[in-house]
């Protein structure tokens, strides 16, 4: 059964079928990244991150869950399956919005 992930993270989780540029254009100019416990700020930092975590892995990503906090934080348990070490594995990405775009992301095991 599908959930319902407000519009920045569904099309966070649509675009990352796609390229990098894509997924980039999702998150405000200025946002930022946490992944594997390093830092990518801004839109162009983000699109190589992803660029390069494309180049590594071929993956899917499938929400299974969805929390909003009370401070606005949206918390998103993803299926992630693919080519890499550990999969299929349960990825917790934490979300922070700003308007229609995404502020911050953090992706943790």
């Amino acid at each position: 059964m599908p959930i319902d992930l407000p519009a920045p993270v569904a099309a966070y989780f649509n675009a990352d079928g796609n390229t990098a540029r894509d997924v980039a254009q999702t998150f405000t100019e200025n946002a930022e990244v946490v992944d594997e416990r390093q830092r990518h700020k801004g839109r162009a930092a983000i699109r190589a991150w992803k660029a390069d975590a494309a180049a590594k892995y071929e993956y899917t990503s499938k929400p299974v869950a969805i929390e909003v906090r009370p401070d606005g934080a949206i918390l998103v348990t993803s299926l992630v399956s693919g080519n890499f070490p550990g999969s299929p594995v349960h990825l917790r990405y934490a979300f922070t919005l700003e308007g229609d775009a995404i502020a911050r992301l953090e992706i943790v095991a």
